[in-house]
């Protein structure tokens, strides 16, 4: 069982979990909210070698 990146409260990450990978709504809620308020930011852009292992 993983724990929601929100409040931390164990939840499942399987499909039977609709807010996956949240435990609620209420925390998916939440936590869109922080990036529609730009609270939350990607630090650069990605570039195509991000997704190169070395």
């Amino acid at each position: 069982m993983n724990k929601c990146p929100r409040c931390d409260q164990p939840c499942k990450v399987s499909k039977e979990n609709k807010h996956r990978p949240f435990c609620s709504e209420k925390c998916k809620l939440i936590d869109f909210g922080t990036w529609a308020n730009e609270e939350n930011v990607i630090s650069r852009p990605v570039k195509s070698e991000d997704f190169y292992e070395d």
